[in-house]
């Protein structure tokens, strides 16, 4: 990623600079970068789902797949661009799951206020972006050290590992209404967790 020739905003470039700190193993930065944006990811979310639980759950699956594809953002556009993207298309694809739902939705086209084009690699990952994985594993255990071991595991499986549910609670060995619940609970720390990192730097 190079930040020579950039035509980013103040706060673009900002963003920038944490999405770097984050890459080189930072957790605050990435603690940043979703406090900044996820109140606003969530509330666009919710516009989409219209079901509280369902858009938490999906603000935490956006910066998830954000957290594993972090090295594929390119500056040629606004993190918030490329976030609220990823954020916009993994709700359509809930949205596609449920039956009978109709999906009309406003600039969902794959391009920026620029034209440019915005794609996420979907390729197999070479040995060194397994290594970044791998890192970025390491990194979302000192994210989440708060959370007591069994919630961890949760947050794990279901936002970076991109588990169902149901997946979930056969994993676990553990009634899906379990799964659920602990899941609400494990959000709801993980949203105060980020608040207070967010007060603790101000």
């Amino acid at each position: 990623m190079e930040e020579q020739n950039l035509k980013l905003s103040e706060k673009a470039r900002q963003d920038y600079v944490l999405v770097l700190d984050a890459l080189k193993g930072d957790e605050k930065a990435f603690a940043r970068l979703l406090s900044k944006y996820k109140d606003a990811i969530y509330f666009m979310l919710l516009k989409m789902v219209n079901n509280r639980s369902d858009a938490e759950d999906l603000t935490l699956e956006a910066f998830g797949k954000a957290f594993k594809n972090l090295h594929q953002y390119s500056p040629t556009y606004a993190f918030s661009t490329w976030l609220f993207k990823i954020a916009s298309n993994n709700c359509i694809d809930f949205l596609r799951k449920k039956k009978g739902v109709h999906i009309s939705i406003e600039n969902t086209s794959d391009q920026n206020e620029n034209g440019e084009q915005l794609r996420l690699k979907s390729k197999d990952p070479d040995p060194e972006e397994k290594l970044i994985r791998q890192q970025k594993a390491i990194l979302l255990r000192k994210v989440v050290r708060r959370l007591k071991p069994r919630y961890q595991t949760l947050v794990e499986l279901r936002y970076f590992r991109e588990f169902s549910y149901e997946e979930i609670a056969k994993e676990l060995n553990l009634p899906l209404g379990t799964v659920k619940a602990q899941l609400f609970r494990a959000r709801e720390m993980l949203f105060k967790m980020i608040e207070s990192t967010e007060m603790a730097d101000h």
